[in-house]
């Protein structure tokens, strides 16, 4: 799953690839918003963790979950 994170007066955005669900992220950040939290916990594939602070999240892009195709596609 490509995970894409915004973050407010930043030009750069953070990208990674997660083992968790959309759902999972989806529901991970909505708790976090709803929560009043100050960080969101995601985790990448390669287990790195990343603490996004919610007062800084301008929008959080989930990739589908179907495999890329690799090669010529007639």
């Amino acid at each position: 799953m490509d995970i894409r994170i915004g973050i407010a007066n930043s030009p750069r955005e953070i990208s990674f690839e997660s083992s968790q669900t959309a759902a999972e992220v989806e529901s991970l950040v909505a708790t976090a918003l709803d929560s009043d939290a100050t960080f969101v916990k995601l985790t990448d594939d390669k287990g790195k963790i990343y603490l996004v602070p919610t007062a800084s999240l301008s929008y959080v892009e989930v990739g589908s979950e179907e495999s890329r195709r690799i090669g010529f596609v007639a």
